[in-house]
């Protein structure tokens, strides 16, 4: 069976993703990616908690922090880790438009989730002048959130990329993987944002 070729309900792998040698292979590579934004995160996480109380006489994140817009961003993202879920369980049992709706639902969460965060920083900038260059905190603190946030951008024009590529081919041997690794990222940015909220907020809030 080739790549290309369609796959049908007699036909399809119990794990299509990892049928052919290049989807090993994306997944593998994946797998290394994923350990080098792990390193990458883990020195912005001990950069912000070297540096959070370092805030120049300005706002501290105490003043800042609104756990509540913060909780709801939090549990869109979570659901969106859970949708995906629900998207790759569809591929798995060749139910490919179930599998759109699903992941296009992820894509909708995951904008909320955006949109909020976008929020939060115009609201620590024009209440607080909490800005990048305000203090050390300041610094530290937008480089990890809103590195995360670059990483749900990419997450969702990944999705999305995938979804209008591939709306009219249906599963194959060739994009069954890619739909794969791009969920497998969502999760991670998923499990990073639950340290974020635990480090930087929760932690933040208790000073």
């Amino acid at each position: 069976m080739s790549a290309e070729e369609k796959l049908t309900r007699e036909n399809f792998p119990e794990s299509p993703e990892k049928a052919t040698l290049e989807g090993k292979n994306k997944f593998l590579g994946f797998w290394l990616f994923l350990g080098g934004e792990t390193v990458l995160f883990a020195s912005l996480f001990a950069t912000y908690l070297a540096l959070k109380d370092s805030n120049a006489g300005g706002a501290t994140s105490q003043d800042l922090f609104e756990l509540p817009i913060v909780f709801i961003a939090t549990m869109l993202l979570l659901t969106s880790s859970l949708t995906s879920v629900y998207a790759i369980y569809h591929m798995k049992n060749f139910q490919y438009r179930k599998m759109q709706i699903w992941f296009i639902i992820t894509i909708l969460l995951g904008a909320g989730f955006l949109a909020l965060e976008i929020y939060e920083f115009n609201h620590y900038v024009h209440e607080f002048e909490f800005t990048f260059k305000s203090s050390a905190f300041g610094s530290a603190f937008y480089t990890l959130v809103g590195f995360h946030g670059g990483h749900v951008a990419v997450g969702l024009g990944w999705f999305i990329t995938l979804l209008i590529r591939n709306g009219r081919r249906g599963l194959s041997l060739y994009n069954a993987p890619k739909f794969y690794v791009a969920s497998l990222y969502w999760h991670f940015i998923d499990v990073v944002w639950v340290f974020i909220f635990t480090v930087v907020y929760l932690m933040g809030m208790v000073g």
